[in-house]
């Protein structure tokens, strides 16, 4: 599981100013961090440039927006866009205040976001 820790840290941060109560799981081959059980937001390092990348789930409503900002793209992890979900390089990142802005966007769309399905444990 490989991610910026200096950025978990961060954004660690961010949710704890905001009073956000919140989870952290290691999934997608990075962290990703939980609110009210949905996926929020999450990052990881990108094999081809080893940089951090920020996974932003923004929802579908904003998703175009989303994309027309700088250092943003389509998430693709299976060859295919994931609408609602965008990646944002380190450089949109970088200042605290782009970093605070994109969470709340992940923020304000996870009441709308469905949760997963919780699996059933594998019987022996």
């Amino acid at each position: 599981m490989a991610y910026d820790e200096f950025l978990a840290d961060r954004a660690r941060q961010v949710l704890k100013q905001k009073s956000v109560f919140f989870e952290e799981k290691k999934m997608m081959g990075g962290l990703c961090y939980m609110v009210d059980d949905k996926m929020c937001f999450g990052m990881h390092i990108d094999k081809n440039t080893n940089s951090s990348l920020f996974m932003a789930r923004v929802g579908t409503d904003q998703y175009e927006n989303a994309l027309s900002k700088p250092h943003c793209t389509e998430m693709t992890f299976t060859g295919r866009s994931m609408k609602g979900y965008v990646f944002v390089s380190a450089e949109g990142i970088d200042s605290d205040k782009d970093l605070e802005s994109w969470i709340q966007m992940c923020l304000d769309f996870n009441p709308l976001a469905k949760s997963s399905k919780k699996r059933k444990p594998k019987k022996k």
